[in-house]
């Protein structure tokens, strides 16, 4: 598997349907973390806020997946109905429109976490 060392190389190497839906997570991220600093961790993109990921995400052959750590999924568990997810997982099945006002909010959530503290 193949090492990435930015953000770009990433969404670069990906199918143009991935690239799409990848490059507006990306930008779902700059934009509800304007201090964010962009990067990648286990080889995926992600942002960090402090010295703290708020989030990643990955590339799969049918889905999306969101990493917002355990606790924002589970807050946001009824908003997510539909959608499979896991511990710390959200899954976007790419036939779906990205829920861009759902990964914001968990985000601003995610944030929130971080400064709060």
């Amino acid at each position: 598997m193949k090492k990435y060392q930015t953000v770009d190389e990433y969404i670069n190497d990906l199918p143009e349907m991935e690239k799409e839906v990848s490059q507006i997570m990306r930008e779902l991220f700059q934009d509800a973390v304007p201090d964010g600093v962009e990067g990648i961790s286990y080889n995926m993109p992600s942002i960090k806020l402090e010295g703290k990921t708020v989030a990643y995400f990955a590339t799969a052959k049918n889905h999306l997946g969101f990493y917002p750590t355990p606790e924002p999924i589970e807050r946001f568990e009824s908003e997510l109905k539909g959608f499979e997810t896991s511990k710390g997982t959200i899954q976007i099945p790419y036939v779906l429109p990205l829920p861009a006002s759902l990964i914001r909010k968990i985000i601003e959530y995610r944030v929130s976490q971080i400064t709060d503290k």
